[in-house]
């Protein structure tokens, strides 16, 4: 079994599989162009910037959420004017429909089904669910979940 570690700036499957990556899938029907974007959306309580932020790619994307760690003290987040506790199985619920339409995607779940029979890994992703929206457990638990689901 061959270990793969899912980072932006790997190779195929790696580039396309992380949250960097421009691949694009609509969630309770709002465009998002990465998974990124998605997540850095949520740290925003107005629709109109969750939008704005789902539109962002990559380091943009990612930028766009740098400076807003207020949820970090409060454990709050948002989605289309829902609010989430970090930690409540709403929130993991609200991600696992995320990668789900993710997987709708073609790009993505061709890249993810080619990693069939192989660990996946994300080396530079955090552990602490207090300090990240998306750890490494949780990311690489969703994409095996989906790989697993429709292998």
């Amino acid at each position: 079994m061959t270990e793969i570690d899912i980072i932006s700036s790997g190779e195929y499957p790696c580039n396309v599989l992380s949250n960097f990556y421009e691949n694009r899938f609509t969630l309770d029907e709002v465009e998002c162009a990465s998974m990124e974007g998605f997540l850095q959306s949520l740290k925003f309580r107005l629709k109109r910037k969750q939008r704005k932020i789902c539109a962002l790619v990559g380091r943009a994307a990612k930028d766009a959420g740098t400076k807003k760690v207020k949820w970090k003290k409060t454990g709050r987040l948002y989605w289309n004017g829902k609010k989430y506790k970090r930690d409540s199985v709403e929130f993991d619920e609200l991600r696992r429909r995320a990668y789900a339409q993710l997987f709708n995607n073609e790009t993505f779940r061709t890249a993810l089904m080619s990693t069939v029979g192989n660990n996946l890994t994300h080396s530079i992703g955090k552990h602490d669910k207090f300090d990240t929206i998306l750890t490494e457990e949780e990311f690489i638990g969703y994409l095996t979940e989906l790989r697993d689901k429709h292998e």
